[in-house]
């Protein structure tokens, strides 16, 4: 166009149009897929534990941190993504039976949970196959099997992948319209985004919105460049909360909390801080 060469990723338009579809029909439909869609990707992940662990290799994990901390900080920065989804879960208070209680239980349970799958998983791929071999990889999880000559399980990682991420964006299209809502509720956007349908019980507006505001970079977007954009963002957003949470602690003291955070004043200054030093490892143009 013009000169420029342009790509569509038509798959992307249409998993989205297909999630913001599900997330607009209502939340009790959407649980339902997405417990499903959870199902099939940790009995996926489960059996890449399972089976790739007898072809681990303990010499392909050494030398330990060959980048040292800094391979350390830029990792942990670029995967950070896969952490976004725990804070999505509180945008769902008000779909809870008891959100006091169940939501922070939700929370902390599936991130130390989802936490020790991806210690699994990472320790047994790094095990099965050198990390130096798995540079410029879009799908290494499949490649790493392809390479042990196990082409069928290769493709059964790479439907897998697809519904991870399919999951992934189910979880962020249900959150992110109700963030809307709550702002419109708050007056810092209009009524619009806070009408929510008479039969679906849903945000409908803000979700039609968020649909075209993911589907259009989704199509469009490089990859590399989104995922560094949505770490820094999400970074900066979770040390918002960590300030927040001691500013109400400071301010409303007296406050209703069924659960309140323990030892405040070293715990949010110390993710303040961890926030910082993960986006810190983000390339400059992420930051500009």
């Amino acid at each position: 166009l013009f000169g420029f060469p342009v790509t569509i990723n038509m798959l992307a338009v249409v998993v989205t149009v297909a999630v913001t579809w599900l997330v607009y029909i209502g939340i009790r439909e959407s649980s339902k897929a997405n417990a499903a869609m959870v199902v099939v990707k940790v009995a996926i992940l489960l059996g890449v534990v399972a089976v790739g662990a007898r072809f681990v290799t303990p010499d392909n994990w050494g030398p330990c941190a060959p980048a040292g901390l800094g391979g350390i900080q830029a990792g942990a920065a670029i995967i950070f993504f896969a952490f976004i989804g725990f804070d999505a879960v509180s945008t769902t208070a008000e779909e809870c039976r008891n959100p006091g209680k169940d939501l922070p239980r939700g929370i902390l349970l599936s991130l130390g949970i989802c936490t020790a799958i991806y210690v699994a998983v990472a320790l047994v791929v790094t095990g099965m196959l050198r990390y130096t071999e798995l540079a410029g990889k879009a799908d290494p999880l499949a490649y790493i099997f392809e390479q042990n000559n196990m082409a069928g399980i290769a493709g059964v990682v790479s439907f897998g992948a697809v519904i991870a991420t399919t999951a992934a964006l189910l979880v962020y299209q249900v959150g992110q319209p109700r963030i809307f809502m709550s702002m419109s509720r708050d007056g810092l956007l209009g009524p619009w985004f806070g009408k929510v349908h008479p039969r679906y019980a849903t945000p409908a507006n803000a979700t039609i919105v968020t649909g075209v505001l993911v589907a259009v970079p989704a199509a469009l977007g490089n990859i590399d460049e989104v995922v560094e954009l949505t770490n820094i963002g999400t970074l900066f957003a979770f040390a918002i909360v960590c300030a927040g949470v001691m500013v109400l602690r400071a301010r409303r003291p007296e406050a209703e909390r069924k659960f309140r955070m323990p030892f405040v004043w070293v715990l949010a200054p110390a993710g303040i801080l961890a926030c910082l030093w993960l986006a810190q490892g983000l390339p400059a143009k992420t930051w500009w």
